[in-house]
């Protein structure tokens, strides 16, 4: 789980029974889905050189892996797990960002929709792997890619265009954006509210989703490789976007977040 999803989450547990089950699920399901977006991003925007045949390596390995899980129904993990390291080297060799190769393997390991099942490959790996990502990758990886320097000019860094926009696509985009394409796939009937939830719920969830670490200063390293100043000020930006998202989305749903009473039809 990436911070800002952890971030997310630790505001809607704060609120408890004030905020429906079903908004959890919503923020952890957009927020998943906007972190493999910008994963994707990653890997069409920030390949500085493609290797085709590398490339197409790696997605033969997928493919075979796939076919292992979806004809063979191979439940163990040693073969995906082979696969999954040859398919990041092939992947890194490539240009594209080898984060991709991660996404991918999750969608070959078998999967299986029954609660705690033992035999469930994809759930046994999650579980064996959560507690060293949440204790000790998540961790070095903060530390690591956070390092902000405060200078004297901190505040004029603050007013640059570059950091204007990181905040506005936090605190705005995030927001407008989430809510804007739940109303069209309600309006087009693709999905629907769940019962205990409303609009304001949606745009209180919004609001959360312009918390945004790990991604987002990911990208800022990989958009400002050599230039130390604006990266920098793009990381204050978004950890000053981010609190502030928080802080305000924290406010908006114990005022407005009390669970609708309504049926479900």
């Amino acid at each position: 789980m990436a911070t800002d999803i952890a971030f997310a989450l630790g505001a809607l547990a704060l609120l408890g029974n004030r905020v429906p089950l079903s908004l959890k699920v919503f923020v952890v399901a957009f927020a998943v889905i906007d972190d493999l977006g910008a994963i994707v991003v990653i890997a069409l925007f920030y390949t500085a050189q493609l290797s085709v045949w590398y490339l197409v390596g790696a997605v033969g390995v997928w493919v075979l892996l796939c076919v292992l899980n979806r004809f063979f129904r191979v439940m163990s993990l040693i073969p995906y797990m082979i696969g999954g390291g040859l398919m990041w080297v092939l992947m890194l060799k490539s240009g594209v960002h080898a984060t991709m190769a991660g996404v991918a393997l999750a969608f070959a390991i078998p999967f299986s929709h029954k609660d705690n099942d033992r035999e469930s490959p994809s759930h046994n790996l999650e579980l064996f792997l959560h507690k060293p990502v949440a204790f000790i990758i998540l961790p070095i990886f903060a530390l690591a890619n956070t390092g902000i320097v405060l200078g004297t000019d901190w505040m004029h860094d603050m007013t640059s265009a570059n950091s204007i926009g990181i905040i506005a696509g936090l605190m705005l985009g995030k927001p407008l954006g989430v809510t804007f394409v739940c109303v069209i796939a309600v309006a087009c009937g693709i999905c629907r509210l769940p019962s205990d939830m409303n609009w304001r719920h949606v745009a209180g969830a919004g609001i959360l989703g312009g918390i945004g670490f790990t991604m987002s200063i990911f990208i800022a390293n990989l958009a400002f490789i050599g230039n130390a100043e604006i990266t920098n000020a793009s990381k204050m930006a978004i950890l000053l976007a981010s609190l502030i998202a928080g802080a305000i989305g924290f406010l908006w749903l114990k005022v407005w977040g009390r669970p609708e009473r309504r049926f479900a039809r």
